[in-house]
């Protein structure tokens, strides 16, 4: 389903929709070449308004998957973006900034991560606050982008002790063949979105790319008592070898992934992009957010699809 439907003027698309309900509406934040692009709402499921960039750094560009979480009053942002001058999205790095409002306009304030560090995911549990991101790793067996997270010593700054999470384990998370060095496959894992139900804990997960026929999205999956999220033993559903994706390409649509989660009224709720079928006038990025209902059922989630 889709729940935003680009008008005149507006972006054409919403990749990397990050949904947030705040002081009684709802917000989608989106990757935008020139800034952090801005949605909101009074209805989950309607209604949906551009409201603009809502975040622009002087010199830079490619503003990736933006999440906001609030704290105290003050809404922090995680993001990455480099420098205009660039055309090296390995120059990528995770930064923060801040706004009293959802609706911005957000003030970058520091580069958290060195580059080459993207999509972030910030959550806080009864030990504090993590960030959840994806790194590279050139010397792996399966080398390319993988999830690690990190404990935060403030909003500001992550503790220096990263450890992986989700890893590269199967073909069909290739993103390109040969892409930097012949015989060496690049994988990609990236996109993670945490929660929890009490001590079952799920990182959903985008592997390949939005451009290819294997993108998708999966799950890790951990049962545990313990609160740092650094120690949690997660591992993929249903298991590294075997590719099982909650959401991918289907009979209507295309490029499904990079998700975030809400949960209302005891329901959860996955946004995503994608395009639909035979809608592939690339580089032009057609990818615009969309809904469906989840049901998380003990270590299974399952789509709700229509």
């Amino acid at each position: 389903m889709k729940i935003i439907f680009p008008k005149a003027g507006e972006p054409k698309s919403q990749p990397d929709p990050y949904i947030l309900k705040a002081e009684g509406r709802y917000y989608i934040y989106a990757t935008g070449s020139q800034g952090v692009e801005l949605y909101e709402s009074d209805d989950l499921f309607k209604g949906w308004k551009y409201v603009g960039i809502c975040l622009r750094e002087a010199g830079m560009h490619e503003y990736w998957a933006p999440c906001v979480i609030e704290k105290d009053g003050t809404y922090y942002m995680y993001y990455s973006s480099f420098d205009e001058k660039c055309d090296d999205a390995h120059m990528q790095a995770v930064k923060v900034a801040v706004s009293a409002s959802p609706k911005g306009p957000f003030e970058y304030k520091k580069t958290m991560l060195d580059a080459f560090s993207i999509d972030p995911h910030v959550v806080q549990n009864e030990s504090g606050y993590y960030i959840f991101y994806s790194v590279n790793d050139y010397e792996a067996d399966r080398a390319g982008t993988y999830i690690v997270v990190d404990k935060l010593v403030d909003m500001f700054t992550a503790e220096g002790k990263p450890v992986a999470v989700v890893r590269p384990t199967l073909d069909e998370e290739i993103f390109m063949r040969d892409r930097f060095k012949k015989g060496q496959n690049w994988h990609t894992i990236e996109g993670a979105f945490y929660f929890n139900e009490g001590n079952r804990h799920y990182v959903m997960y985008s592997g390949n790319c939005y451009q290819n026929e294997y993108y998708f999205v999966g799950y890790a999956y951990a049962e545990s008592e313990e609160k740092d999220l650094r120690k949690v033993p997660f591992r993929k559903y249903p298991s590294d070898s075997v590719y099982a994706p909650i959401l991918r390409k289907n009979d209507v649509e295309e490029g499904t992934g990079h998700n975030s989660v809400i949960k209302e009224n005891g329901k959860y709720y996955v946004v995503y992009h994608a395009r639909d079928i035979g809608d592939k006038d690339l580089p032009y990025d057609s990818r615009t957010a969309r809904i469906c209902p989840m049901r998380v059922e003990g270590e299974k989630l399952i789509l709700e699809r229509n």
